[in-house]
């Protein structure tokens, strides 16, 4: 040994070969600027048995995964010493098989392997430092402090392991079990199966799971039932409003003498809601007449949230946290207390209401010619519903009731709608052939059906007018340069405009390196009719970039709008409140609370709150639809290709709106390779092609309800790229064919159930750790292994 090692003692009382410590290592590597490679190290230590050059790359790669090196992602790669300076801070995103990635803002991901998964919960946030990349090319890191644990209370089934007990959560992304004393398991009177409610207790260890308590023992209620709350609880949604809050809603009343001073009185005006059969909170009123001079007259009335919801309240602090209200298939979560939006500040018919009012003029072309925003009070004349206006409007004309000024604002509101839709077209806006379902429940919550949900000429009329309404908000905040948030949608990037290109000109159609929003609509329109209508329109908004909110105007490409942002539902989203504040602060000629870093930190606070939202609420449908779909096991049903990727098809069915996936091992005999650019499986054998759009015959396999995802097989191809396809008997391949099959795979990824950690679930937990017990000591030196 040719080196001075201050660690030498400790290293030879370890191993029988020692090797540099990883003392050492830092030391020497801190020594050179620009890092050392593996043979450098080598050289430098003048290491020449294979064993001991081995063992030193062993320990270089344990210092890399610990967090004490970085490694180059060059080649051949360099070790520096890691540094506080690498350090990031984001959210965890977990994988259920095990994996997970912290998410940047404004930077790439960061792979987390297993290792480092065991000492997080999906969503904590981490700090983080990136210590390489892996053989895909990903960034990875190591945690280095979990900053904040999100879920401190989870709903999952107890599992069983050589006498350990576990809760595994219920969740997709719940990667890892939650370690039970088998005493608390026999007091709750709980087995092995059954559902209950935990709190942790203590949070893991690379080395130990976490542990918890029993809150609740929900072995007597039904999954269908569990899984709202088993979400609220994964995604830590606010869901309870504190004493305070209740406390300070329960001080309003009713608008009075002194609510209306200072406001427009719109009372005797002919103001409607429109809204769903199913709606509860009304935060936008309508009413429209022809102007003297022609053109047209549009007041739109908003609920006025910010009279109630005061800066410095608990009320107000409680709305920032949860940031939307939360919809669920039969449940809300609302951003404020049902007192205010079911009550107060919902625009009942034939009640007062305070309201924030955007009163436009427009031409007979439908075109802007001045607007103006205040505070105001209404009474509103009725409670519409889309399908009542939209039967109206098809001259059903007792659908609505029998008031002439109600009547004559209809019609002059769907003249000015024909017009608008005319503007939109020559503006560019996208409008893309979706379908939109609802379901209906059982006493139990599960799905009895999933049905389509027409959209109808009402729910188009409503859409105009709050786009009015919100493109006159942000233009008048630009003009007074008003600190708000806009609502912003980036064109869509060069990567995923080159998906579209390629995928499109295979069906005859062109389109630019930098397209505008018309030629997306160029595109919209000319497939609209086709029976692959929404297979090709959701490749076109797919390339789509998130909308999101921040304190720079960016413009809306979806909308082709060069300015927007929300206004008109302060009841159930903050932003759309802050917007309000920001006009009456305006008005009243007082400053605005809010501008600066807290504006930009606001911003992030609501999209993310935003995304929160909406992954949960996707999350219950597909666990909804997965329970659903158990009871059509074996069944046979139509469907769609409508996502084609290396490893299969996604399939949505025809009669039931669910999705599957039809593994590619579930093709035939053949050996299928994906052309990402006409989105095709195509067989390399015998030249069958699965494409997107094509229809086929499905029968469901199997249901993974803990992953939400349903397997699929075929039973034969209907069309292929808009053609019937004409069903060969089959025959026998040839001695060379046989040879150059792939071996058949006796099922999907997901339907192993023999290797999947999910399948074992109600056996044993995931991971191969121990609840929390004391290692026992041994002698033996082991090999130079980290």
């Amino acid at each position: 040994m040719n080196w001075q090692d201050p660690d030498a003692a400790r290293e030879a009382e370890r191993y029988d070969s020692p090797i540099p410590s990883r003392t050492l290592i830092q030391q020497t590597i801190e020594s050179r600027d620009d890092g050392l490679s593996h043979a450098e190290l080598v050289e430098e230590y003048q290491l020449d048995q294979p064993d001991a050059i081995e063992a030193l790359s062993r320990r270089l790669s344990a210092m890399v995964r610990d967090g004490q090196l970085m490694r180059s992602a060059g080649y051949p790669p360099l070790y520096r010493v890691a540094t506080d300076d690498d350090l990031l801070i984001g959210r965890v995103q977990t994988n259920a098989k095990g994996f997970g990635f912290v998410v940047l803002e404004g930077q790439m991901d960061i792979f987390l392997p297993e290792r480092e998964m065991r000492l997080v919960f999906n969503g904590d946030i981490v700090k983080v430092r990136q210590n390489g990349t892996d053989r895909r090319g990903r960034m990875t890191g190591f945690v280095v402090e979990v900053v904040e644990h999100q879920q401190r209370e989870l709903i999952g089934k107890v599992v069983e392991h050589e006498g350990d007990y576990f809760v595994q959560p219920a969740q997709p992304n719940g990667h890892q079990p939650i370690a039970l004393e088998p005493e608390q398991i026999a007091s709750a009177g709980l087995k092995p199966g059954d559902s209950t409610q935990i709190a942790i207790d203590e949070w893991p260890t690379r080395d130990e799971f976490a542990n918890g308590h029993i809150i609740a023992n929900l072995a007597d209620q039904a999954d269908s039932q569990l899984i709202i709350p088993a979400t609220i609880l994964d995604f830590d949604l606010p869901f309870e409003f504190s004493d305070a809050v209740l406390a300070e809603t329960a001080k309003f009343n009713e608008p009075g003498a002194g609510d209306r001073k200072d406001r427009i009185d719109l009372r005797e005006l002919p103001l409607v809601t429109i809204d769903g059969e199913d709606a509860r909170d009304f935060d936008d009123a309508v009413y429209a007449e022809k102007r003297s001079g022609g053109g047209y007259r549009l007041v739109v009335a908003i609920a006025d949230v910010s009279h109630y919801v005061k800066i410095g309240t608990a009320l107000d602090d409680e709305a920032q946290d949860r940031g939307t209200s939360v919809y669920f298939p039969n449940h809300v979560i609302p951003m404020l207390p049902e007192a205010l939006s079911n009550g107060l500040c919902s625009l009942k018919p034939e009640v007062d209401r305070l309201c924030m009012v955007c009163d436009i003029t427009l031409s007979r072309q439908g075109r802007v010619t001045g607007y103006e925003f205040y505070p105001s009070v209404m009474h509103s004349q009725a409670r519409l519903t889309y399908n009542q206006v939209a039967s109206y409007l098809n001259g059903q004309t007792d659908a609505v009731l029998d008031k002439p000024a109600v009547h004559k604002s209809l019609n002059v509101l769907f003249q000015l709608f024909q017009t608008l839709l005319g503007v939109r077209q020559e503006r560019g806006a996208m409008e893309f052939e979706t379908v939109e379902t609802y379901m209906t429940f059982d006493e139990l919550g599960a799905i009895q059906q999933i049905l389509p949900r027409s959209r109808n000429d009402a729910h188009r009329l409503i859409e105009e007018c709050m786009l009015l309404a919100n493109v006159c908000a942000s233009d008048f905040a630009l003009k007074n340069d008003l600190p708000i948030l806009y609502r912003n949608h980036e064109p869509p990037e060069a990567t995923r405009v080159q998906k579209v290109r390629d995928y499109v000109r295979l069906l005859g159609f062109d389109f630019p390196e930098k397209p505008t929003q018309s030629d997306y609509r160029y595109i919209i329109e000319k497939t609209k009719d086709r029976v692959d209508a929404t297979s090709i329109h959701a490749v076109l908004l797919r390339s789509m970039m998130q909308a999101y909110y921040g304190p720079k105007n960016l413009g809306h490409y979806g909308l082709a709008y060069d300015a927007y942002t929300h206004f008109t539902s302060p009841i159930r989203r903050y932003p759309d409140l802050l917007l309000h504040r920001a006009i009456k602060a305006f008005l009243k000629q007082r400053p605005c609370e809010l501008d600066g870093q807290a504006l930009s930190n606001a911003g992030e606070h609501y999209s993310q709150t935003e995304r929160r939202a909406d992954e949960a609420s996707r999350s219950v449908m597909s666990w909804l639809k997965c329970h659903y779909m158990e009871q059509h096991v074996g069944e046979e049903f139509d469907g769609t290709i409508t996502s084609v990727t290396d490893f299969g098809l996604f399939v949505t069915l025809t009669e039931l709106y669910v999705d599957g996936m039809l593994h590619i091992s579930q093709l035939g005999d053949d050996y299928f390779v994906h052309d990402a650019i006409s989105q095709s499986l195509v067989g390399q054998q015998h030249g069958q092609r699965f494409s997107l759009g094509d229809q086929i015959r499905i029968k469901v396999m199997a249901v993974h309800l803990e992953d939400r995802k349903i397997d699929f097989g075929l039973v034969k191809q209907l069309t292929a790229q808009g053609r019937a396809v004409r069903q060969k008997a089959p025959r026998a391949p040839s001695a060379d064919e046989a040879s150059l099959r792939p071996k058949k795979k006796a099922a999907s990824k997901a339907t192993k159930a023999d290797k999947s950690p999910k399948a074992e679930s109600a056996d044993k937990p995931k991971k191969a750790r121990k609840p929390r017990k004391k290692a026992k000591k041994s002698n033996a030196k082991p090999k130079n292994k980290e």
